[in-house]
């Protein structure tokens, strides 16, 4: 089993690159699908000898660009690639229970996708890959429940807009993933159907509440999933479940179509089994869209065209980057192996060339309780329309107030009944005050901490969660202590800001470990600053392989 406290150690190459990082550092062609071959092909070409004094590097490979090369050069088919995903997925999910749907059409859509290819049609750039969904996510043709009761028979009449654009890119909806009931929880304990576990060991959580998306994309049964990120739920899941995981900029992705939770802080995410694949998903689903008012109009970059394959890399190819680690992340409440971890990926950064320094967040320990009474404040107020007229459960009623309170009482879940219960009283008229307004409050005071912290750093870093993954469980009779466990990711919700987070080593759990993952945090809009940084990581991370024993037996 990988030590706790391994430190990675550098490969290091011959060739040499510009040493920032402009907007667009490498002249590709404007065209995104030409852009994917260039870089498939770089990818593919023989790497230059490494130092023989160095243990060979083992970097994660694009899942993505692999199926693209694949279904250009013939040598396997969109049915064979499917075929070999949907039979790992019927054989792992009942251990795992990462989906509450799974696409009936998935087959006849890659058997399509080689008529595509035998006609010599453009592709997409995420022509024949198979893509899940968290259930929050609508899909016209598929039932997306929001892991409720009380939507158990909703099957929407669109697609949400990020799902219209995979589907554009040529992208295969594999099925719909469990999580938490509407997004409200860390663990998918509180999903109205299911539990699901985590690969790496499935007496514990995969994290919350995007769960199954990041359970499935660590066991293979899909390529990438789209998740969604309120107060950290795409980054946690991605640490416990060790894939990467990307929460972009409030507005760089459309909630059109994201059952709400909580408006302002709702982000749909993306999780891959590399920064490549992450970057590729979500150019796919940013930009504008008129149809959500509060998406950005800020140019979208093709991500992976930005990025540089090993055998490209100098040798401090991070010379010049300023990294702040934040004080208030490592020390008291968090778990040992996890500091450790994150200490050696600090080191990591300065062997890349990084100038590494401590900041300090005054605001950071207030972010906490300032995210649930906001959160839990619009969620009262977002989820008033299930009330069992417009669509979803209903309750045989005679009277109209009865009919409302039937049908929630036995449609809701009760983290959701409880947080719906804080959110009104946070609102009511005696208290709105002394903890909405103080909340908002602190909010502000929370994105000024950051932009200051970040106008002298270029990227911050801290743990993606307090500890790895546990167990199944543990802490369902202790909300608070579970609410705890997403003080590492809410103060960056509450700003808006992207983070990505990077597999980085392993603890002590399990029967081969348990994997923790670093969170990277940028300015906003800055997707591509992060992503070139936790590539150029993930690419010369040494003695690790994120891949869990569930995957390695099927």
């Amino acid at each position: 089993m990988p030590s706790p406290i391994q430190s990675p150690r550098l490969l290091l190459s011959h060739r040499c690159l510009p040493l920032h990082f402009p907007p667009n550092p490498f002249p590709f062609p404007p065209n995104p699908r030409r852009l994917l071959d260039r870089y498939a092909a770089a990818f593919s070409s023989q790497p230059a000898p490494a130092p023989q004094t160095l243990a060979p590097a083992v970097p994660p490979s694009s899942e993505i660009l692999s199926i693209r090369e694949s279904l250009l050069s013939r040598r396997r088919t969109a049915a064979e690639i499917a075929a070999e995903y949907l039979d790992r997925l019927r054989r792992t999910e009942p251990q795992l229970r990462s989906f509450l749907h799974v696409s009936e059409t998935a087959m006849r859509e890659a058997e399509e996708v080689d008529r595509l290819v035998e006609s010599g049609a453009e592709l997409g750039p995420l022509t024949g890959v198979l893509v899940a969904v968290k259930d929050n996510i609508c899909t016209a043709d598929m039932p997306s429940t929001g892991g409720s009761r009380i939507l158990g028979s909703y099957r929407p009449a669109f697609d949400a807009t990020a799902v219209r654009r995979l589907r554009e890119a040529g992208a295969i909806i594999v099925g719909k993933t469990n999580l938490d009931e509407f997004g409200m929880g860390s663990t998918t304990e509180s999903s109205g159907f299911q539990v699901t576990t985590n690969p790496w060991d499935v007496s514990r959580v995969p994290g919350g509440s995007s769960g199954g998306s990041a359970a499935a994309v660590s066991a293979r049964q899909c390529v990438v999933s789209l998740g969604s990120d309120t107060g950290g739920s795409v980054r946690q899941p991605a640490s416990f479940c060790g894939v990467v995981g990307m929460k972009p900029t409030y507005g760089r992705v459309s909630r059109f179509g994201l059952m709400a939770y909580a408006s302002s802080l709702d982000v749909i995410g993306c999780f891959g089994s590399s920064v490549v694949d992450t970057a590729i998903l979500l150019s796919a689903i940013s930009g504008h869209d008129r149809l959500d008012a509060t998406s950005s109009k800020h140019e979208v970059s093709d991500y992976a065209s930005q990025l540089v394959s090993l055998d490209h890399l100098e040798s401090k190819p991070l010379k010049g980057l300023r990294v702040g680690v934040i004080r208030e992340t490592i020390g008291e409440g968090v778990d040992l192996g996890v500091t450790s971890s994150v200490q050696a990926a600090t080191s990591h950064l300065e062997q890349l060339g990084s100038i590494v320094t401590e900041v300090s967040l005054p605001s950071f320990s207030l972010g906490l309780p300032a995210y649930y009474i906001l959160a839990s404040s619009e969620a009262s107020s977002n989820l008033s329309r299930y009330d069992g007229v417009r669509y979803g459960y209903q309750a045989t009623a005679d009277e109209l107030g009865s009919l409302y309170g039937d049908s929630r009482a036995n449609g809701l879940g009760p983290e959701v009944k409880l947080r719906i219960l804080m959110g009104t009283y946070a609102l009511s008229a005696g208290y709105y005050d002394a903890y909405y307004k103080h909340a908002q409050q602190v909010r502000t005071l929370v994105r000024k901490s950051f932009k200051d912290a970040l106008d002298k750093n270029d990227i911050l870093i801290s743990p993606a969660a307090p500890s790895a993954a546990y167990k199944i469980g543990e802490k369902t009779n202790d909300p608070l202590a579970m609410y705890a466990g997403d003080i590492m990711t809410v103060n960056v919700n509450l700003a808006g800001l992207p983070a990505l987070v990077v597999p980085c080593g392993f603890v002590e759990g399990g029967p081969a470990g348990l994997p923790v993952g670093v969170q990277m945090i940028g300015a906003a809009f800055h997707e591509g600053r992060l992503l070139r940084v936790g590539h150029i990581f993930e690419q010369t991370l040494q003695n690790h392989r994120f891949i869990p024993p569930l995957f390695a037996e099927s």
